[in-house]
């Protein structure tokens, strides 16, 4: 924020004021106790970069709070790579045990090496992806961009970007679906029982 030290204290001493009613307001929108803190950090840290003067510091809060809990609730409603099973659906274990090998810690050698088999696999599934799908995957599963900062770095709007991925996400569940499937039916334990 522009402005010296004199504007710095009034946001600080309008902020502390607003607090408690802000951390209720933002509360009683969502769940997560995490979520609280992170959405009032957010706003702390825009509020302090503003350009122009903040006239009325608790309505500005207040309306970045509700912008922070509305682009909170389109990431939440996004298929997240790992949670594309469909509920009750067959492949809701293998997909979980796919994210699991991905993610998770190898306990023994062969899930060492199959982690490294999967990893392999994706890479080669990202680098059949459209450049624009590959990017905005990469960028926030696996560099750890939000939608926002991606939408300022590559001028695309968040709801392309969504889109982008989503199209992404289905064909890279699609893909390493058929891998998990081929591997688990060479599995040694299931070699023996083909017919």
């Amino acid at each position: 924020m522009k402005g010296g030290s004199g504007s710095t204290s009034r946001l600080v001493a309008a902020l502390m004021a607003c607090r408690g009613r802000l951390q209720a307001f933002i509360r009683g929108r969502i769940r997560g106790a995490a979520d609280v803190e992170d959405i009032l950090q957010e706003i702390t840290y825009q509020l302090f970069r503003v350009e122009q003067p903040v006239e009325n510091v608790a309505a500005w809060l207040f309306r970045a709070a509700r912008n922070e809990i509305t682009d909170l609730g389109r990431k939440k409603r996004e298929l997240p790579f790992s949670g594309l099973a469909i509920e009750g659906d067959e492949s809701e274990f293998a997909e979980n045990e796919l994210a699991e090998t991905l993610f998770g810690v190898p306990q023994t050698p062969e899930d060492e090496y199959l982690k490294a088999l999967l990893w392999d696999e994706l890479a080669a599934a990202l680098a059949e992806l459209p450049q624009i799908q590959r990017e905005v995957f990469e960028k926030t599963e696996l560099d750890g961009y939000s939608y926002q900062a991606l939408a300022e770095e590559t001028g695309a709007s968040i709801q392309a970007l969504l889109s982008r991925k989503h199209k992404a996400v289905l064909y890279l569940r699609i893909r390493l679906q058929e891998f998990w499937d081929d591997l688990s039916a060479n599995s040694p334990e299931n070699i023996g029982k083909k017919s």
